[in-house]
């Protein structure tokens, strides 16, 4: 009993879920802040793309993907301050290629000018009563609030992750080493002797990765940046600090506009098609099993508005190859009811009841479509593994329909017909089974 209410409730708050989601009208008349919209990519939009080519030729073997990785962190940083909504910036998966998509990026040539420049790295002190208090606690991370001590990448060698190995830790904690040149060594010994207990900040373009506090004067080649790390955290600043002193050096090999009409049109045709490949699904769905396919419709219906609801939540940026393989997904959405009818006709024939029948087809149909949609899973997962750009988007949309596909067909589906056969309207039964058995409930 309690499984059957969860369901019903969860498919109630699902749906009542996704209406919200897709209707900002909703949203906004219920009071929920929030800003639900559909993310468009670069060809629906309108904007630039970017293409540079990497040259690892000089990095250490098994490294280049962590310095592709940092000079993809450093081109973020520097789209950020260009204040572009939603920017896709990605690697190939040879690290051969950085992609960058900015839409509606008006000033291509301060992108471009941007994201070459050289990447920054600097250690700069504490100024009191302006960045850090009298003992030591920062006020500010603003970069003009921290005075050069003259530290920067050009005298960074290397940072790594490793683990705190003292006897005084009672957890292995992650921290990252750094080492510097002989020159860098003698400024970062000058400029710790006189910091101690005070906060060193470390700055990459500007921006504030790290304010370690200094514990003793460090003489050496190395030392040790300590904080609330987790392993992730802590390899991604490794990354970062190593693509500010050592940036994988970059070429401009390709850039093209695209314009707002090409993506207002195809929005307007995409929008058209989808909505064309669900209404003939439903239509034949309908025609083809009668009352069973206007349950299958409505949880067709179920899918549509739960699946934009996921794809605004994550958010997943929508482009031509994404809504393309959502509406592939459509077809692929209703495969599951078809098997279950057909399933049920075989039951039905054999002279079982129509709730044995609706349980039995369910139960005997799921090894198939288990199979059938599992095996599309995982083509969608190599797809967006090695894929890139507009393949990671129809990857992506295609995986989050066949899932949701999997739960309407299995779960909404057999809600509704289990209903229906309980209800009053059992009697008329025979309409929509005329043919299964011959006519008899």
């Amino acid at each position: 009993m309690f499984k059957k209410y969860f369901t019903y409730g969860l498919i109630i708050v699902a749906l009542l879920g996704s209406i919200v989601v897709d209707f900002p009208g909703v949203a906004n008349f219920l009071g929920i802040g929030a800003n639900f919209k559909v993310r468009q990519g670069l060809d629906l939009q309108g904007g630039t793309q970017l293409v540079y080519q990497t040259d690892i030729s000089k990095v250490p073997l098994g490294e280049e993907d962590d310095s592709v990785t940092g000079v993809v962190e450093v081109i973020r940083n520097r789209v950020d301050s260009l204040g572009v909504a939603e920017p896709v910036i990605q690697k190939t998966s040879n690290n051969d290629r950085v992609i960058v998509e900015l839409p509606g990026i008006s000033d291509i040539n301060e992108a471009i000018d941007l994201i070459g420049a050289t990447a920054q790295l600097e250690f700069r002190e504490g100024i009191l009563d302006k960045s850090i208090d009298a003992n030591g606690q920062i006020l500010s991370s603003n970069y003009e609030d921290w005075a050069d001590v003259g530290l920067t990448g050009a005298n960074f060698v290397k940072a790594q992750v490793q683990f705190d190995q003292s006897q005084s830790a009672v957890i292995s904690r992650p921290q990252i080493g750094i080492s510097f040149d002989a020159e860098g060594r003698d400024k970062f010994a000058e400029v710790t002797g006189r910091n101690i207990d005070k906060p060193i900040a470390i700055f990459l373009d500007n921006e504030i990765l790290s304010a370690p506090t200094v514990q003793t004067k460090i003489d050496s080649e190395s030392a040790v940046i300590n904080g609330n790390f987790d392993i992730e955290e802590a390899k991604l600043l490794a990354i970062q600090l190593n693509a500010g002193a050592l940036p994988v050096p970059i070429t401009l090999i390709s850039q093209n506009n695209i314009g707002a009409t090409l993506g207002s049109e195809a929005v307007e045709k995409s929008v058209v098609a989808g909505i064309l490949g669900l209404l003939l699904v439903m239509l034949f769905m309908i025609f083809y099993y009668r009352l069973p396919g206007i349950l299958a419709a409505l949880a067709l219906v179920f899918y549509t508005l739960l699946s934009m609801a996921i794809f605004i939540s994550i958010p997943v940026t929508l482009t031509i190859a994404g809504i393309a393989g959502f509406i592939l997904s459509i077809g692929m959405a209703i495969d599951a009811n078809i098997l279950i009818f057909e399933r049920m006709k075989e039951e039905l024939r054999e002279g079982a009841s129509l709730l044995v029948a609706i349980e039995q087809a369910f139960k005997r149909a799921w090894s198939s479509i288990r199979d059938s949609n599992f095996s599309s899973l995982i083509t969608a997962a190599i797809l967006y593994g090695f894929g890139s750009g507009t393949i990671k988007g129809f990857a992506l949309t295609l995986g989050i329909g066949i899932l949701v596909s999997m739960f309407t067909a299995m779960t909404v589906t057999q809600v509704m017909m289990k209903l229906m056969a309980n209800s009053s309207l059992k009697n008329k039964m025979g309409l929509w089974i005329n043919g299964w058995n011959g006519g008899k409930v």
